[in-house]
């Protein structure tokens, strides 16, 4: 088991950046894929970027690419989401993952969730 603490969410300014970060502890961290979903208020949580175990490969939802970055640093069991060019579409919560599976991108195929942080843009 692992568990996930995000932090680093807050208010920017529409074209502004922020930093997520992501703290497990438990299990080998190294031995899940992670991810990042967000959930918007009325919608259903939406993948966001992904990242693949030892951090050579990362899948991103079309929304965001150029736009954010995941990476992980395995040594410091912490996963990041670098955002920049923020839009106020970007507005949610933003939530880490953690799976088993080799290559994961669905909310199903996680099974372990961090309690999420709050981002708004303003417009």
């Amino acid at each position: 088991q692992v568990q996930l603490v995000e932090s680093g969410g807050g208010l920017v300014q529409n074209g502004g950046s922020l930093t997520l970060s992501c703290a497990a502890s438990g299990r080998t961290f190294r031995a899940y894929a992670m991810g990042w979903f967000r959930q918007a208020p009325g919608k259903e949580r939406a993948f966001v970027a992904a990242i693949r175990r030892l951090g050579g490969n990362t899948d991103y939802a079309d929304s965001v690419k150029g736009r954010f970055t995941v990476s992980r640093d395995n040594a410091e069991n912490t996963l990041y989401l670098q955002m920049n060019s923020l839009k106020p579409e970007d507005t949610a919560v933003y939530y880490c993952a953690a799976s088993t599976q080799y290559r994961a991108s669905t909310v199903g195929q996680y099974d372990y969730w961090g309690q999420g942080t709050q981002v708004t843009v303003s417009s």
